[in-house]
């Protein structure tokens, strides 16, 4: 009797579930969503990843630094 081997790993590549986006790829997404440049495709794979967590704390934290940013802006502008 022989033994026919399976294989391990019967997903192939374009069925596997997405991976955890890099910080980088992060980042750029918040930062072309917030600037309204962000492409379809670009939009799909970020709604695509397993966890929008990311993007929530990449968007707050952005939203805050921005809003820092100008209250300095006009504190020096503004004497």
């Amino acid at each position: 009797m022989t033994r026919q081997a399976t294989p391990r790993n019967t997903q192939t590549p374009n069925s596997r579930s997405p991976s955890r986006p890099g910080i980088l790829k992060v980042i750029q997404g918040v930062l072309a969503g917030a600037l309204g440049v962000q492409s379809s495709k670009r939009r799909e794979e970020d709604f695509s990843s397993q966890s929008p967590w990311p993007y929530i704390i990449t968007g707050v934290v952005f939203t805050v630094l921005f809003v820092l940013t100008l209250v300095v802006v006009v504190k020096l502008v503004i004497p």
